[in-house]
């Protein structure tokens, strides 16, 4: 099996991507074929690392995809020299309740896979007293491998030598420590990353990203830890697709999808024809189905209102096909999107659905619907397993309820997505279906 490791950290904001892009390109400069993955269910970063990468990047998730899905992801490492896995949150970081196959840890995809885990640990106003982090996270799930660590945010040569000196008491080993850059930072909005389209020099950052891991980590020693687990024989599992001819849109407004869920639709026979509303492009005339993804209409508002050959062509594309919105794309199909300034855009009206992002609230969390109506060939009843990430509130949804939906823990969620003729939408990502 090709050999992998996770890097991991204890917390949130340790400086975990930096290291996974600069590694990516590290290994890739030196020849290797390398596979990214990400933990859990974010959609921004796995863009990041197919850039660094070549390859493109995608998500095991032990609470919303099953044990077979899994199996059939990590295959995509099979042609691969080596895997490199991005953690998400703290390693051992997951909802209460498991789902398909774990609570949603990243130690869960460690664990299955045999990845040893390398923790980023932050030691910003501390010293030897990291060690006593590192030691507890090598012992607190035995099931885990910590291969070692890397210390991040070092302060001086003073420091690294006492950080070094905590982790020799206790055993752990230490790949390597980097400098303290503010400069190494990628900027951030209110979803995470800034996406990766949008930064003209992101190659120039993520080459500047390797050679600083170049000149501070021990990256052949990294690559002698990586171990795998075998993976059992199983007839592959990808999520099948809504339609044969699938308009997707496709731009800076629309980007939040999921590369396990396009690859499924391919190997399924499906055309994926994406197009740009913000550019007021028009789908497909014969396309089977309009998908609207997740991203940032909010940031976008003001143009896509404009964008009247877009909303014209999928107003009478309605009435005849199905056109499905997920989150962002869910918004763009309402009445009205108000703005961060309280200025209210008007949208397709396909749903009348109206949302503001001046009334911010977070809604987080892992999702499963059971459908109350068919989104596009996925009919009544099917069940699936998603995500929700978004801080817009609902001011008004007057159309019947697509599922019945309900959090990690088996709690109603209100937001229930919409219908309307052949529209629907909904807030919740789609990543996998269950039985």
């Amino acid at each position: 099996m090709t050999p992998g490791l996770m890097v991991a950290a204890p917390a949130s904001g340790t400086g975990k991507t930096t290291v996974v892009l600069g590694l990516l390109r590290a290994l890739r400069d030196d020849g290797l074929a390398v596979q990214p993955f990400k933990s859990g269910p974010d959609y921004i970063d796995p863009a990041f690392h197919r850039a660094a990468s070549g390859r493109a990047s995608f998500n095991l998730d032990s609470w919303s995809m099953s044990a077979t899905m899994l199996d059939t992801l990590a295959g995509k490492a099979d042609d691969a020299d080596f895997a490199l896995a991005e953690g998400s949150m703290g390693l051992f970081d997951g909802v209460a309740k498991p789902g398909a196959t774990g609570n949603g840890a990243s130690a869960d995809i460690a664990c299955r896979m045999g990845w040893p885990a390398v923790l980023v640990i932050d030691v910003s106003g501390q010293a030897q007293s990291a060690a006593a982090t590192a030691l507890g996270f090598s012992r607190y799930d035995p099931s885990v491998r910590i291969a070692g660590v890397i210390l991040n945010r070092v302060a001086s040569p003073r420091h690294e030598r006492l950080a070094r000196s905590g982790m020799d008491a206790v055993g752990i080993r230490v790949f390597g420590a980097l400098p303290r850059r503010g400069d190494l930072k990628l900027p951030e909005r209110h979803l995470g990353l800034v996406q990766a389209v949008e930064h003209p020099d992101l190659d120039a950052r993520i080459a500047e990203y390797a050679e600083f891991l170049r000149a501070h980590v021990d990256i052949p020693a990294l690559r002698d830890a990586a171990t795998a687990n075998i993976r059992p024989a199983s007839a592959p599992n990808w999520i099948r697709p809504p339609a044969q001819r699938i308009a997707l849109a496709q731009d800076a407004a629309f980007s939040f999808t999921y590369a396990h869920v396009l690859e499924g639709w391919r190997r399924a026979g499906a055309e994926i024809l994406p197009f740009s509303p913000l550019a007021d492009e028009m789908p497909a005339v014969d396309a089977d189905l309009v998908w609207l993804p997740g991203g940032y209409p909010e940031l976008h508002a003001g143009k896509l209102a404009e964008a009247h050959r877009f909303h014209a062509s999928l107003t009478e594309f309605a009435k005849t096909r199905p056109v499905h919105g997920e989150c962002g794309g869910y918004m763009a199909l309402g009445e009205a999107l108000i703005d961060a300034d309280g200025v209210s855009h008007r949208m397709t009206g396909l749903l009348g659905l109206a949302t503001s992002y001046a009334q911010r609230k977070m809604h987080l969390g892992y999702r499963r619907a059971t459908l109350l109506a068919p989104m596009g060939s996925v009919a009544v009843g099917a069940a699936l397993t998603g995500h929700e990430f978004h801080y817009s509130t609902i001011i008004d949804q007057p159309d019947a309820p697509l599922a019945h939906v309900t959090d990690a823990e088996g709690n109603a969620v209100p937001e229930t997505g919409s219908y309307r003729g052949h529209v629907s939408g909904s807030f919740f990502h789609m990543i996998a279906a269950t039985p």
